[in-house]
C-alpha cells in the first residue's frame, strides 16, 4: 500500500526532553510515498478533530515534520532517513513497539537503546 510507511519506530521521550513526549519516525521509498504517507497522518488525526500545530518539509518530502504537540511525526524518504539517523540523536529514549491487529494499534513491549526490554 502506497501510504503505509515502513520501518516505524516510536521513542518515548518524557522525561528526557521537553519538546513532545513521542517521536514517531517512519520512511517511505519514495517522495510520493513520504507525501502520501503524510497526507494519511494528517487525514487519521482530523477524523479525531486533531489538526496539527505545524507541518514542515511537505514541499520536497525527503523529511516531513508534524508537529501534534505531545507528538511529533518524523516521515522520512529512506536514504534521508539514513543520512540523519534520527534515533541516535535519542540512545536513552525507550522504544515502544505495535502490533497492528486489525488496524488496531497497542503497546506490545519497550525496548531502550541499551537493549533493557520490558512488557507493558
Amino acid at each position: 500500500m502506497a501510504r503505509k510507511a515502513k520501518e516505524t519506530v516510536i521513542l518515548e521521550l518524557k522525561g528526557l526532553t521537553v519538546i513532545a513526549d513521542y517521536f514517531v519516525i517512519c520512511s517511505g521509498g519514495s517522495i510520493t510515498q513520504v507525501k502520501a504517507i503524510t497526507e494519511n497522518i494528517e487525514a487519521e488525526f482530523r477524523k479525531k478533530s486533531i489538526r496539527p500545530l505545524s507541518v514542515e518539509g511537505l514541499r520536497y518530502a525527503h523529511w516531513v515534520l508534524i508537529d501534534y504537540g505531545d507528538v511529533i511525526v518524523h516521515a522520512f524518504e529512506d536514504q534521508t532517513r539514513n543520512y540523519y539517523e534520527l534515533e541516535k540523536l535519542w540512545l536513552d529514549a525507550p522504544r515502544v513497539f505495535i502490533e497492528e491487529d486489525e488496524g488496531v494499534h497497542r503497546k506490545r513491549d519497550i525496548t531502550t537503546a541499551k537493549g533493557e526490554r520490558y512488557h507493558q
